[in-house]
This record gives C-alpha cells, sequence and structure tokens, in this order.
C-alpha cells in the first residue's frame, strides 16, 4: 500500500499505463492474427496491407518499452519470410 502522495500517485498512474499497455498489446496480437489468417488463406494482398499495420504495431510495442526492440524485429521477420515464401 502507498504510503506517500506521490506513491499514491505513482500507483494511480501504473495502473492506468497498464491498461493502455495491454490494449496496445491486443491491437497488436489482432493484427498479427490477421496476417496469420491471410497467409493460411493464400491471399497476398490482404496480407501485405495486414503486414504493414502489424508491423508498426510491433514498433510501436518496442518503441514503448512493452516488449523487446529484438521480439518485434523477430515476430516482423518471421512473419515477412512466411509472406515471401508464399507463391
Amino acid at each position: 500500500m502507498a504510503n506517500h502522495k506521490s506513491s499514491e500517485k505513482r500507483a494511480r498512474q501504473d495502473i492506468k499505463k497498464n491498461l493502455v499497455n495491454k490494449m496496445n498489446e491486443s491491437k497488436s496480437k489482432t493484427a498479427v492474427k490477421k496476417v496469420r489468417d491471410a497467409l493460411a488463406a493464400g491471399d497476398k494482398k490482404v496480407a501485405v496491407e495486414a503486414l504493414k499495420t502489424a508491423q508498426g504495431e510491433l514498433r510501436k510495442l518496442a518503441k514503448t518499452g512493452v516488449i523487446k526492440a529484438n521480439t518485434a524485429a523477430r515476430k516482423t521477420s518471421r512473419l515477412a519470410s512466411q509472406l515471401n515464401a508464399l507463391k
């Protein structure tokens, strides 16, 4: 339990920031899922657009420190290589 005014404020801020981070992480997971669904369907055009969106979401998470930069790069790279393998 927070004992000082500043620690109470920090606790409130942490709760709000946690919700924002959770929401953004959920958005990125949904974007990645859309890419995987498009790849499974074999729809290259939709997959390219979905990959652009997913890449932006992952970079945003890495920039704000929700996930590590290498994690975002690895996920983006794997999706891109799957897209390139699609005929």
